[in-house]
């Protein structure tokens, strides 16, 4: 975004207010899907800053395009290979993606810390501060595109490959690259995506929500739709989120969510296994093209700690078509849901730590996680079951400390978050070797309907030198 521009979409927002809402945002929902950022992003674009960008970007395209006689994708080169064309086939058909800026589009979108981020001393955008660590693939909020380094398309698959921008920072490059592995089917965008990093900064940071990836549709495409209830893939009534910033955030129990004109058509999303959405629509709805300013979004959001030298991979599906024909195609990619199973042999199962550390990139075969400080928790990633299929908890694990017992906590769909009423302790063994820890759910009165997300919390009280070991959680 070029931020020389007030927007009349939006109200005006002093750059102090905008952070207080930020940490505000932060503190009212500790697992929110981005965490600050794409709200950051609209809210941002309304702020004066005086002198800031002489003109507003204009970059020439430089595109590579798919096309099956169904839909057709096109990526920009000159944004990172950023998805700037999705519609259907055929001369005249009309692109869902907004471009208003190089903070929207349909790309990928990282985050970690420090917060703020200031490499060598320079400083970020005083509008976003409270972003932190943000490479993205388009480019920054000065103009600076991201650089491709490898682009190919045979006509069957097209790849590009990038080195992304921080959106806050002026001509910053990450110390990373952005993959992304496009292919059609039908009317279906099959796409899979990397992200390699290579930071100088070994800090381990805590975990942030992760666009995945971020989607911007143009004005007709408002009403967002999803599935939100406790029964899904059994056909019952979809739910309309509001069509409002700040985003409304959400867990969706069959993993997709659409946005879609007056006449229910649009583009779905389908992330398989991600259950917490963010979306909404910013602006007047119901009209617009790509360099207009209001805009619907939708992401997909993982909690995840972002090493300074992980490999992160994430596949999605973009579905064009009816919102009922969009529902159908995810239904029939899914299996019939069950009780989740962490095995973390090679990555983190997408949990993430409060008051606690693990050892870093890779992952093998176990998580060591140090628990020196107080309260030290383990926080798995949304998801859904129904307590009534898994009444029992098994953790494969080995304790190192002088405590005698660990608690667990669950959160409800009809009672998010965690809380004492919703917990159970049970003994554990300090010996560092490994133990399978069985408890018993169902005997908690609380523990019904269906449950969203599980927290361990090892000890109580840490203290130097104490850590836990964990190979394996599951629900049976």
């Amino acid at each position: 975004m070029c931020l020389m521009k007030s927007t009349r979409s939006f109200s005006s927002i002093t750059g102090d207010a905008f952070a207080a809402l930020l940490q505000a945002h932060d503190m009212l929902n500790t697992h929110t899907i981005l965490k600050k950022a794409a709200t950051a992003r609209i809210l941002a674009a309304v702020i004066w800053l005086a002198g800031l960008c002489a003109t507003s970007f204009a970059a020439e395209s430089r595109m590579s395009y798919l096309d099956n006689g169904v839909i057709r994708i096109g990526v920009d080169l000159n944004l990172g290979g950023a998805i700037t064309w999705l519609s259907a086939s055929g001369s005249g058909a009309t692109n869902l993606v907004n471009s208003f800026d190089w903070g929207r589009q349909i790309q990928m979108s990282h985050y970690s810390g420090p917060v703020p981020y200031a490499p060598n001393g320079k400083q970020p955008n005083a509008a976003w501060t409270g972003i932190g660590w943000n490479p993205i693939q388009s480019g920054d909020c000065y103009g600076n595109r991201s650089h491709i380094v490898e682009h190919r398309n045979d006509g069957q698959e097209l790849y590009v490959k990038c080195v992304p921008m921080h959106w806050p920072l002026n001509n910053e490059p990450g110390e990373c690259t952005f993959e992304c592995w496009l292919r059609l089917a039908g009317p279906v965008v099959q796409a899979r995506c990397r992200f390699v990093n290579q930071r100088a900064d070994t800090a381990q940071y805590a975990g942030r929500g992760q666009e995945l990836p971020a989607i911007y549709t143009n004005g007709p495409w408002w009403r967002l739709m999803t599935y939100a209830g406790d029964r899904p893939f059994t056909g019952g009534p979809l739910t309309q989120i509001p069509a409002k910033m700040p985003w409304t955030h959400w867990q969706a129990t069959e993993n997709w969510a659409a946005l879609v004109n007056d006449a229910g058509w649009g583009v779905g999303i389908w992330a398989p296994d991600v259950f917490q959405f963010s979306g909404g629509f910013a602006g007047k709805p119901g009209a617009g093209g790509p360099k207009d300013n209001p805009t619907g979004y939708i992401a997909p959001v993982l909690m995840e700690i972002i090493d300074h030298n992980i490999t992160y991979q994430f596949r999605y599906e973009l579905i064009l078509g009816p919102v009922g024909d969009i529902r159908r195609y995810v239904s029939k990619q899914v299996a019939k849901p069950s009780p989740p199973r962490w095995q973390f042999e090679r990555d983190r199962q997408h949990w993430h730590f409060v008051n606690a550390t693990d050892t870093g990139w890779p992952i093998r075969g176990e998580l060591k996680i140090l628990v020196e400080r107080n309260d030290p928790q383990l926080i798995g990633p949304a998801a859904f079951w129904l307590a009534v299929d898994a009444p029992k908890l098994f953790i494969e694990a080995a304790c190192h400390t002088r405590h005698t017992m660990a608690q667990v906590f669950w959160s409800r769909q009809d009672a998010p978050g965690f809380a004492a009423d919703r917990s159970l302790t049970f003994p554990i063994i300090g010996d560092d070797a490994y133990h399978r820890y069985e408890v018993t759910l169902s005997a908690a009165p609380e523990y019904r309907g269906a449950i969203t997300r599980l927290r361990f919390d090892p000890i109580p009280v840490g203290s130097p030198g104490e850590y836990i070991r964990v190979k394996s959680i599951s629900l049976r």
